[in-house]
């Protein structure tokens, strides 16, 4: 029996006539597709840096990215809520649909689409404040608080999701920028899911954090996908392997080939895949 949401997700890939377009997700098990992007390209000047892209992102899934250095894959990952428009010089062609909006409507606020789709940086990056107002600066900004006591609870409850309320609750006022490198990223996820997106991107998150910090934002990932759709950027196959569902491998600015994470790294389709994720090329 087909569910709602597989219904909705077949129906945007139904030709005119009711046929099946070469877009047509296949499998009848699938989430709800929250991105669709195709011929996705990207230039820097007169450089190309993404070549056709074309990649669904599903509800409620964590999607990894991997690939060799200046694949293309952060780049990419900008393109879904606009990062690459603070880039002089950089232009993105091709189709980019959140729930079937075009993310590149020129009459779509960029600071709405990011409030949907929340970033998390390599480098955790929390703001000069006190750590109850990095927590609320983005409810704050958008109006999602009435009043102190409702923006009190949204600061516990991000603080919460983010695994951080028990280690901060009774130093709420303290700088966050005096928290540990671990803490800091958990900082900055709270932050994020704070204005309530439908996606986190997270851009390498872990690669500066040590083995047990990087062990509890793994655990996070899959706590937090239960609510969020994640696509995170990642150099390490094994992080891939441990906490995704779906995998994209990108080379040279091209999406070799993207599916379910067991089989890409069992039995992958293309022998680029195969050499990347034995250690042959990369």
């Amino acid at each position: 029996m087909m569910t709602a949401e597989t219904k909705t997700t077949n129906e945007a890939h139904m030709d005119e006539d009711g046929g099946l377009t070469d877009d047509t997700v296949v499998s009848m098990n699938l989430p709800h597709l929250t991105f669709r992007t195709r011929n996705v390209e990207v230039f820097y000047g007169e450089t190309q840096a993404l070549f056709g892209i074309d990649l669904d992102i599903f509800r409620n899934q964590v999607t990894a990215l991997i690939g060799p250095s200046g694949c293309g894959k952060s780049t990419y990952l900008r393109c879904l809520n606009r990062m690459n428009d603070t880039i002089d010089g950089c232009c993105v062609t091709g189709i980019i649909e959140l729930d079937g909006d075009d993310v590149y409507d020129k009459a779509l606020d960029p600071v709405h689409l990011r409030a949907r789709v929340g970033m998390v940086f390599q480098k955790a990056n929390p703001f000069p404040k006190s750590i109850y107002d990095n927590t609320a600066y983005g409810p704050r900004l958008h109006g999602l608080a009435d009043s102190k006591a409702d923006l009190d609870d949204v600061v516990e409850g991000s603080l919460t999701k983010a695994g951080l309320w028990d280690e901060v609750k009774d130093r709420l006022d303290a700088p966050g920028t005096g928290l540990s490198g671990g803490q800091q990223q958990r900082l900055c996820i709270a932050r994020a899911i704070a204005v309530e997106p439908d996606v986190i991107l997270m851009d390498e998150p872990c690669s500066a954090l040590d083995p047990i910090a990087t062990a509890r934002i793994e655990e996070l990932m899959d706590e937090l996908r239960e609510n969020y759709t994640i696509v995170i950027v990642t150099h390490s196959m094994q992080q891939a392997a441990r906490v995704s569902q779906r995998t994209a491998f990108f080379h040279l600015g091209n999406l070799v080939e993207s599916g379910d994470t067991e089989q890409i790294f069992t039995k992958p389709s293309d022998q680029r895949t195969q050499d990347y994720i034995t250690g042959r090329s990369g």
